[in-house]
């Protein structure tokens, strides 16, 4: 198979919960990733910041220092998760005899203010309060708290769709200098564009979307989308489970229409795969776990989807 440039989205629950369990588990998450360098693609790494955001919103919120707004919780989860993930892949890297460099971006990415997602926040941040802590929380700071599977209540934000990255030439000049790039991290940090103004937001944009974009900008030929599954599987868990292999995007988009898929799970992951898919010939989305990326590229395990289903 000829190099292709890949878009790999990592998820922020494969990082850990604290600081020494993610840089002990990144040890691990590179090693498939220099597989796929060193079979000589170009590979940018994108991740999300769930629990990582969380943590730090948390701190913060305790009292013991000011408060942060939410777009500096984001850019600092980058620059942290990316410190572990640039050494770690450089480590891997230079035991196997390669010395490309590894460069982590902190990166805005655009939303339109006028998204319906902001009119229904719903992605949860932060700790869990009880209602009277709840109700106070937002009678003082404003915030929109809702209960959460019946955990008690927490904060929620809107998760708007991505529109633009704003260092993506940066992205492509690294990479088109044979680097290695770690960006939109925690689906990047959402910026409203005021003029020549960008206004961070509180919000937080899906990193499986927010790695869509970027690899239609950048013009990537595979975008892979790992989850804790080799495949995709209708009817998941009953006696007529079925594992998908090469779909096409119209098979795929019926199968979304059916019902297959959960929201809030493997639905988002597949709408993500899908809008790449579709956005050019000859570009290819993978849903696979991180052991078998490099197997999924050469088309020997996974779920790839494409236009015609055969790529």
């Amino acid at each position: 198979m000829a190099n292709k440039r890949i878009v790999v989205a990592l998820g922020g629950n494969a990082l850990g919960n604290s600081a020494e369990e993610q840089r002990e588990l990144v040890r691990h998450t590179a090693v498939p990733i220099v597989d796929l360098i060193m079979e000589g693609h170009e590979v940018v790494i994108a991740h999300g910041n769930g629990p990582q955001v969380g943590m730090i919103n948390l701190a913060f919120d305790s009292g013991a220092t000011p408060p942060m707004p939410f777009p500096e919780c984001g850019a600092m989860s980058q620059g942290y998760i990316g410190y572990h993930l640039q050494n770690a892949i450089r480590e891997e890297l230079q035991k196997r005899g390669s010395d490309k460099p590894v460069a982590t971006i902190v990166t805005q990415v655009e939303v339109d203010i006028n998204d319906p997602a902001f009119k229904n926040p719903t992605k949860p941040i932060g700790s869990f309060h009880s209602k009277e802590e709840a109700e106070k929380i937002a009678l003082v700071k404003g915030f929109d708290m809702r209960e959460d599977a019946g955990r008690g209540y927490r904060r929620v934000v809107a998760s708007p769709q991505p529109i633009d990255v704003i260092e993506k030439e940066t992205v492509r000049t690294l990479l088109d200098a044979g680097q290695i790039v770690i960006t939109v991290g925690g689906g990047g940090i959402p910026v409203i564009r005021d003029e020549n103004k960008l206004e961070g937001v509180a919000a937080v944009i899906d990193k499986d979307f927010a790695s869509e974009r970027l690899a239609e900008l950048i013009d990537a030929d595979f975008l892979i989308i790992l989850t804790a599954v080799e495949k995709v599987a209708l009817n998941f868990g009953t006696e007529d489970e079925t594992w998908l292999e090469k779909v096409s995007v119209s098979e795929m988009e019926r199968y979304c229409e059916e019902g297959h898929f959960a929201p809030g799970s493997m639905l988002p992951k597949v709408e993500a795969a899908l809008q790449f898919a579709a956005s050019a010939p000859g570009r290819t989305a993978l849903i696979t776990s991180l052991a078998r990326a490099s197997a999924g590229i050469r088309g020997e395990t996974g779920t790839s989807i494409s236009l015609d289903g055969k790529e």
